[in-house]
């Protein structure tokens, strides 16, 4: 009988965390010392985590069916204590349809990204202590997600935030690894100071910790001090997201970081921020029914896309690009969140997934190039293709998802997207709502150019001479790729399944907080509420899908053709060698574009723009501090007027 009570589902949100942090104690209890095997340095402690990971998925995945298909949300409180007098006494989980969404999202990324660890990091030093940060690291945001008590919240930040901390300085001989780790836990402590301080505030105030009940206490007693605590929490938040403009850190940790960590960071660590925004926003202070607050979560989001993707543009290195493609992806979603429509919720989360996808599955594309090459500087790679076919085909399918190209993922959800931004801009008349349109579409085409030009730097083009012996990466790493690949065609083929069966669930979690509220114990008198989620237009993968073989086919018979003219006509003329790739004008004259600068034009013409973030990026800490300050200061102005 206690058997089958702990095996009853209701247990199972505190298990997917536990399991983790207990993963992370027996890594530990394992010793720092080396294993003697140098295809796993790591020993038993990489299986330890990988069935700590696989568990905490597991766990999550059995709660689909009763809480994302029965609509159940578990109120789960630690200790056996509830309620008092009143009010919440203790530690509660609270796992409706959206923490849950967020929970799969990540605990999906950990797996795959420890089943990638177990043979990348095999060159590296202290691998037992990397087991043991990232399992804390994992723990931690799948707490904040599952938790439903805002101090507690508070404490899965600290743990997050230090554990990436020191997993960003982790390879410490890479060039300005400690100084990226620096500036993340400067910035990142600022954030989670600015969490603590609002939590303060609002326990002050209303003397309980416990979600629920602060949302029923809150909504209807917004005085400065409680407005001041929500200018706090979403500066924290924010920071956590890495949305502007916090965008910088981002770049600065995925640069320096393993591969496998910056699956993390991207695809983990920006869903948090993304989370608690949503969670104190629509259900906390209930503020998204007002047009100031859609407004400025739609601009941050718009900004964020824009500014981020043109400074992708500008990159030379592969995994910093891959990083402020991140935030601009972020970027989508929040302006998506923003609209505050059914729609707009299903397409913002919709996205959020698919970014956890394609973003984590171009990361561990760039570990890859980096195991083999040990380099990821754009100007001296080339040609890999011909060296790591798995590779090439496992990035490019990433590189169409991220670029919107039917019929993987990305294309679902922007177009998504667009469609309920443009929906946002006919139901209320405000033309600005169809200016994000524009943005997100302009966004898209940009991504697109910054991954052609990816594409020709690393896997085609001529292969230099040093990288004669590269070889393809082992299994385990391409099979971690090969999921996440995978997962990128399934979401864009099948998406009604996505939206019926996870979008729109937490969608309709974000609009009934009185549900929420009286999982509890606590009254509420919010009423059940459904969202429209009707689109205009039909999307129809299988049709893309063809049209997209017939292009191809297409053009791979003008290439075939075009090969065999080019050949018969260089055996007629021996054109030199150096005329071969580009030349223009007379024969005398030579201009050789690298596939690193292929979109050089583009950026000469917009020299003014670009040359203005380069002085405002400085890489300062101070700077970047500094930021974070204004960005406060702006956020509590806009509260105290707009609330």
């Amino acid at each position: 009988m206690n058997l089958m009570n702990l095996m009853d589902y209701h247990h199972f949100p505190i298990y997917s965390i536990m399991v983790l942090f207990l993963g992370a104690f027996v890594v530990a209890a394992c010793g720092t010392k080396p294993s003697k095997n140098l295809k796993n340095p790591a020993g038993a402690r990489a299986w330890i985590a990988l069935l700590a990971t696989a568990l905490s998925l597991f766990f999550l995945i059995c709660l689909v069916k009763p809480v994302m298909l029965g609509g159940e949300i578990i109120a789960y409180w630690m200790g056996n204590r509830a309620i008092a007098g009143g009010y919440a006494i203790g530690i509660a989980l609270e796992v409706d349809a959206l923490s849950l969404f967020f929970g799969l999202l990540i605990a999906t990324a950990v797996f795959v990204s420890c089943l990638y660890s177990i043979r990348y990091m095999v060159h590296d030093d202290c691998v037992p202590q990397y087991y043991t940060l990232y399992c804390m690291l994992a723990g931690g945001v799948l707490g904040l997600v599952l938790s439903g008590d805002i101090f507690n919240m508070f404490v899965m930040v600290e743990i997050l935030t230090f554990a990436a901390v020191a997993l960003t300085a982790f390879r410490t001989k890479v060039y300005g690894a400690l100084e990226a780790a620096f500036k993340y836990l400067v910035v990142g402590c600022m954030g989670s100071t600015a969490i603590l301080a609002g939590v303060i505030m609002l326990y002050a105030q209303y003397h309980t910790l416990n979600l629920a009940q602060l949302a029923t206490l809150i909504p209807g007693s917004m005085n400065n001090a409680t407005k001041l605590a929500f200018a706090f929490l979403y500066i924290g938040f924010s920071t956590k997201a890495f949305i502007v403009p916090f965008h910088p850190l981002a770049a600065d940790a995925h640069g320096a970081a393993p591969a496998s960590i910056s699956v993390l960071i991207s695809g983990v660590l920006t869903k948090s921020g993304i989370y608690g925004i949503i969670r104190i926003t629509y259900f906390l202070f209930q503020t998204m029914g007002l047009g100031t607050m859609q407004f400025m979560l739609v601009f941050i989001g718009s900004v964020s896309m824009f500014v981020c993707v043109t400074m992708a543009l500008a990159q030379h290195d592969f995994k910093r690009l891959l990083a402020y493609h991140s935030i601009s992806q972020i970027g989508y979603v929040l302006a998506a969140v923003g609209l505050a429509s059914g729609l707009g919720f299903s397409a913002g989360l919709y996205h959020a997934m698919n970014h956890t996808l394609f973003k984590g599955l171009l990361f561990l594309a760039a570990g890859a190039v980096l195991h083999e090459t040990g380099t990821t500087d754009l100007g001296k790679l080339g040609g890999l293709s011909k060296k790591m076919p798995h590779t090439t085909v496992l990035f490019l399918v990433g590189a169409f998802s991220i670029s919107g190209v039917p019929p993987f993922n990305g294309f679902a959800s922007k177009w998504m997207i667009y469609q309920a931004t443009y929906q946002r801009a006919v139901e209320t008349g405000n033309i600005g709502f169809l200016a994000v349109t524009i943005v997100a579409l302009i966004t898209s085409v940009l991504t697109l150019a910054s991954f052609v030009k990816v594409t020709q730097s690393v896997f085609f083009g001529q292969l230099p001479a040093e990288y004669e012996n590269v070889k393809e990466v082992p299994f385990g790493m391409r099979l971690a790729m090969g999921i996440l690949a995978a997962l990128c065609i399934f979401t864009g083929l099948f998406p009604r399944l996505v939206t019926t069966y996870l979008t729109e669930p937490a969608a309709n979690a974000i609009l009934n907080v009185g549900s929420y509220i009286r999982s509890m114990g606590f009254k509420s008198e919010l009423i059940l509420q459904r969202a429209d989620f009707s689109q205009a237009g039909v999307w129809e993968p299988v049709s893309w899908l063809l049209i997209l073989c017939i292009a191809l086919l297409a053009v791979t018979i003008v290439a075939v053709a075009s090969k065999y003219d080019s050949v018969s006509e260089n055996r007629e003329k021996n054109v030199a060698a150096k005329y071969q790739l580009f030349y223009g004008g007379e024969e005398n004259v030579f201009s050789q574009v690298g596939g690193g600068d292929l979109f050089w034009g583009f950026k000469h013409n917009w020299r003014h723009y670009f040359g203005f973030m380069h002085e405002l990026h400085s890489g300062v800490v101070n700077d970047y501090a500094l930021w974070a300050v204004v960005a406060l200061a702006l956020a509590i102005s806009f509260m105290m007027i707009v609330l």
